[in-house]
């Protein structure tokens, strides 16, 4: 009978995750080969708002601290690359032409960058200035950003943990009836190595090959990007085995985007004639 149970609840789990979503292409192919469709069982809007408000919350803080955009020559670097990335934008995501893309720089020796929802971001200006940034470098990290954006990698991976929870919860119940402890710990475990961190792992892959695209149809060189990981892993000492990270190693990436440099040549090319 437990048995029964067990497959059972097992069963009505993958069936009650698999109704869990809505699948969406969120942008059109790449010249990358960008082209996985996506789950959400979030809604934009309500995820879109409460990023809204964390952003500006983020600025208002920054603000308080005398941190935000201080050093207006690097912001106004960092604005006019930014620029002409979102200029491609609408390329890979044609309604992303109408979204109120922002930028700002913060003031911080922390080696990021990040862009929320709708196009709003900030970097911190360490990462140009301890590692020396050049133009096309920069452009290879805001590439990099906005391509998170566009892919709305952030409302997936909070669909993916809202779906995984949900799963982990069913198999603790199924585990308590059936007379087994420790079922939902072990669910915890195998549901952060066999989905999330893989799937986080994913979004970073997702987000070098349209941001190298991105950057490259703005006129950056796409050879950027693999020095941009050599001097974040000299810097930061990043590197060995990718299997407990949610982003690869800085080995792999760069192998990895120095290939893509050579596929998306022909557009940076062809942007620099223009």
């Amino acid at each position: 009978m437990f048995h029964t149970f067990k497959r059972y609840v097992l069963v009505s789990s993958v069936l009650l995750l698999a109704a869990c979503g809505t699948v969406q292409q969120t942008t059109v192919s790449s010249a990358t080969g960008v082209t996985r469709a996506q789950k959400f069982s979030i809604p934009a809007a309500q995820f879109n708002a409460a990023s809204a408000n964390a952003y500006m919350s983020l600025l208002g803080s920054a603000k308080q601290q005398g941190v935000l955009n201080t050093d207006k020559v690097l912001t106004k670097r960092v604005r006019l690359i930014t620029a002409r990335l979102v200029q491609q934008a609408p390329v890979l995501r044609p309604d992303s032409g109408n979204w109120p893309w922002q930028v700002a720089v913060l003031s911080s020796d922390e080696l990021n960058a990040a862009c929320y929802p709708d196009g709003k971001m900030f970097i911190y200006s360490g990462l140009i200035t301890r590692l020396k940034l050049t133009d096309d470098e920069i452009a290879q990290v805001m590439g990099h950003e906005i391509s998170h954006a566009l892919r709305e990698h952030s409302r997936e991976g909070a669909s993916q943990q809202q779906n995984s929870n949900l799963l982990v919860g069913l198999l603790d119940v199924a585990g308590q009836v059936a007379g087994y402890k420790g079922v939902g710990d072990l669910a915890n475990v195998g549901a952060q190595v066999g989905f999330n961190l893989p799937f986080n792992r994913a979004h970073e892959t997702e987000a070098d090959q349209m941001g190298i695209e991105i950057a490259a149809r703005a006129g950056y060189n796409p050879d950027a990007a693999a020095s941009l990981w050599r001097k974040m892993q000299a810097e930061s000492g990043a590197g060995g085995s990718d299997f407990f990270s949610t982003h690869p190693s800085s080995s792999d990436r760069q192998a990895n985007l120095a290939a893509l440099a050579d596929t998306v040549r022909p557009l940076y090319v062809s942007a620099k004639k223009k």
